[in-house]
């Protein structure tokens, strides 16, 4: 791997677990930036083009969905691998989040953030290959 540092963009609308996985991704050595709520979040996204999207889905403004539906619609984005991160653990609203495009779908509150930061790692991974 080259010495750039992986760009990870965040999209959550939670302050607290932004810090948590900001410095998590951060001690890393991962660049990161993030965004609170969906609009920011998909005009970063294709301006800034991350290597990879930490998406929640219950986000102010524009959800997660919408954001995911509309970078898989854009020839620029589409292939930024997306990470959904989120509570919604509904089976309907997985299958929802990986047939839009998602690579992962992770729910918050059955991982630690150093293990979402080893899912990206993996995830990223997979699409090097």
């Amino acid at each position: 791997m080259s010495d750039k540092k992986i760009h990870v963009l965040l999209i959550e609308d939670d302050n607290f677990l932004i810090d948590i996985y900001k410095t998590k991704f951060e001690m890393e050595g991962f660049k990161v930036s993030v965004c609170d709520n969906g609009e920011q979040g998909l005009a970063d996204a294709k301006k800034k083009k991350p290597d990879v999207v930490l998406l929640d889905i219950l986000l102010p403004k524009k959800d997660g969905f919408e954001v995911l539906k509309e970078l898989k619609a854009d020839k620029n984005t589409e292939d930024i691998p997306v990470i959904l991160l989120t509570n919604l653990g509904q089976k309907d609203d997985v299958d929802k989040g990986l047939e839009l495009g998602a690579v992962d779908y992770l729910i918050k509150a059955h991982y630690k953030p150093s293990e979402t930061v080893d899912k990206v790692k993996n995830a990223l991974k997979k699409i090097k290959k």
